[in-house]
């Protein structure tokens, strides 16, 4: 008698550690992965003026034929000149939106940012962005505390700029524009985008012509920003 309760026992007292085992594993919740650390630097630099003022000053200069600061405010337009379309128009100010920081913090506003600046306007699916990025990063570096470099990610996903930026060493400051407001803002529609901003954030240039390359960066810079850097 004895053996044969044993023997229905046993069985039942297995099935009941194997449900036990198994509902302990499938409890187990796999650690979640960090957050892979931005390539990008941070916003707040860009709310301040180059270290460097002798070019800022040199920039604010209105050009012969370019619309005097109170002509581009009220939106008129100087003799001979057509009056400027969007706000991208050579001499309008930068459009008054505020657009968050790759790496977080307080979003920035774009009338806010002091120049000399060039702002790349990009996007990882975008050959040609992707190639040019580089002459950006190398001029970033030798144009150091004379203007500023600022890159724009518009239309894109946060991790594919991010893998992006990780793969071609890109470091100067990123905002993020997923809605595409300031290509809206501006009325241009193609990628790569990038605008020249003098020091009293006006824009002097607005080049849509394709992938620049570095001696190109240095001749848009030297003529419409009148910062000499070396190619």
């Amino acid at each position: 008698m004895n053996r044969r309760l044993a023997a229905l026992l046993v069985p039942a007292l297995l099935a009941v550690a194997g449900c036990t085992a198994t509902g302990q594993g499938s409890a187990t919740i796999p650690t979640a992965r960090a957050e892979r650390p931005s390539p990008f630097a941070d916003c707040a630099t860009l709310t301040r003026p180059p270290a460097a003022t002798g070019d800022a000053a040199t920039t604010g200069a209105a050009t012969p034929g370019s619309t005097t600061p109170g002509a581009a405010t009220a939106g008129t337009a100087t003799p001979g000149a057509a009056a400027p379309a969007a706000s991208g128009a050579v001499g309008a100010v930068l459009p008054g939106l505020i657009l968050s920081c790759f790496t977080g913090g307080t979003p920035v506003a774009l009338r806010d940012v002091r120049g000399p600046a060039v702002v790349n306007v990009w996007a990882s699916w975008c050959p040609p962005c992707r190639k040019e990025l580089p002459a950006f990063q190398r001029l970033s570096e030798r144009a150091a505390g004379r203007l500023q470099v600022i890159g724009v990610n518009s239309r894109d996903t946060r991790s594919a700029a991010q893998s992006i930026g990780e793969d071609y060493g890109i470091r100067f400051p990123m905002l993020f524009d997923q809605g595409e407001a300031l290509q809206r803002e501006l009325g241009r529609n193609a990628l790569p985008l990038t605008l020249l901003v003098d020091a009293q954030g006006r824009v002097r240039h607005t080049d849509a012509t394709g992938a620049l390359d570095d001696a190109r960066l240095a001749a848009l810079v030297r003529q419409h920003l009148g910062v000499q850097v070396s190619p």
